[in-house]
C-alpha cells in the first residue's frame, strides 16, 4: 500500500474499531488497527482530525438509519442534565457536541466548582447515585492533570460530569483530537442543537 492509501485504510480500521467496540481513546484505536492491518511504518499512521472523519464517513455509510436518533436523544439528555446543573457553569463537550456520537457514547459535560465535593453533595442531596472516576487531561501542550468525573444514568443515557476549576470555565482543557482549545457549549448552544438538530455544532 502507498502511503496516502495505508493512511486511509489504518483512518477507517480505526474508526470501524471505535464504533463497533465503544473504543473512546484514538492513540489505542490507532495502534490495535495499524497492529491488524500489518502497517508499521508509524509515518503512515493517520492522525486523529483523519481518524475523526472516518467516524463521520462510517457513521454515514453505515448507521444512518440510527445514529441521528441516537445523537438527539443524548442531545436532549445533554440539555436536561445541563439545566438541572446550571449553577456550575455547564459545557457540553465531546462527541455529542461534535455529532460524532452513537450507541456507545456518553454525555460529557464540563462543571466549574471550586471544590469537587461541591458537585457530590448537590448529587447527593437530590438522590442521584453516582460513581467517582478520574480523567487526565491536557490543559498545555505538554501538560497534564487529573480531574474528578461523576457518572450516573439518566434513563438510558450515560452522563459524565468533568469537574474543572472555575478558572477554566473561559479556558477549556486541550482536544484529544485537535490539540486545539476543546470545542465546548454553553446551555443556550446546547438548546439550540435540539432546537435546529441539522444546524452546524
Amino acid at each position: 500500500m502507498r502511503g496516502d492509501s495505508m493512511r486511509s485504510q489504518v483512518a477507517r480500521e480505526a474508526a470501524r474499531l471505535m464504533l463497533e467496540g465503544g473504543l473512546t481513546d484514538f492513540q489505542f484505536a490507532k495502534r490495535k488497527a495499524a497492529e491488524r492491518l500489518g502497517v508499521v511504518d508509524r509515518g503512515a499512521l493517520p492522525n486523529n482530525i483523519e481518524i475523526e472523519s472516518a467516524l463521520v464517513e462510517y457513521q454515514r455509510l453505515f448507521r444512518s438509519d440510527v445514529q441521528p436518533q441516537r445523537l438527539a436523544a443524548l442531545r436532549a439528555s445533554a440539555v436536561q442534565a445541563m439545566r438541572f446543573l446550571v449553577d456550575f457553569e455547564p459545557r457540553l463537550a465531546g462527541p455529542v457536541l461534535s455529532g460524532t456520537a452513537d450507541q456507545h457514547s456518553a454525555v460529557e459535560i464540563h462543571l466549574h466548582a471550586d471544590s469537587p465535593e461541591e458537585v457530590g453533595m448537590f448529587l447527593e442531596e437530590r438522590g442521584i447515585p453516582y460513581e467517582l472516576a478520574d480523567r487526565r487531561v491536557r490543559t498545555g501542550p505538554d501538560v497534564g492533570q487529573s480531574y474528578p468525573v461523576f457518572e450516573f444514568m439518566a434513563g438510558d443515557a450515560p452522563i459524565e460530569l468533568l469537574v474543572l476549576p472555575y478558572r477554566m470555565t473561559r479556558q477549556p482543557p486541550l482536544s484529544p483530537v485537535t490539540g486545539k482549545a476543546m470545542q465546548r457549549a454553553n446551555l443556550r448552544k446546547a438548546e439550540r442543537l435540539i432546537e435546529a438538530p441539522a444546524e452546524s455544532t
